[in-house]
């Protein structure tokens, strides 16, 4: 769990077990990798319109959905014009 600590207050992607995409500010975690991010938004992604960005503020991902958690490039993020990026929704996790 010590890796997760280097990203607190950090901006971070977050891919859940139901190919959810979420990015925030990595506000702390628990035992169980519950995870609270704040100034939050999801990614929701489509083949005929460009992502989404949903704004939630705080949010907490429950562990048990969290798949991949990274530290995101913010220099390299905010030149990114996501109006015109399009893509695949993630499948969800199967076991």
């Amino acid at each position: 769990m010590s890796g997760l600590e280097s990203y607190v207050n950090s901006t971070v992607s977050i891919i859940t077990a139901d190919g959810r995409n979420f990015v925030g500010t990595l506000k702390g975690f628990d035992q169980t990798i519950n995870l609270i991010l704040d100034e939050s938004h999801e990614r929701v992604y489509s083949m005929t319109a460009g992502i989404e960005q949903v704004v939630l503020g705080l949010h907490i991902i429950r562990g048990d959905n969290v798949a991949v958690v990274g530290q995101l490039d913010e220099s390299i993020d905010s030149k990114l014009d996501f109006s015109t990026i399009h893509g695949l929704p993630l499948d969800p996790v199967t076991h």
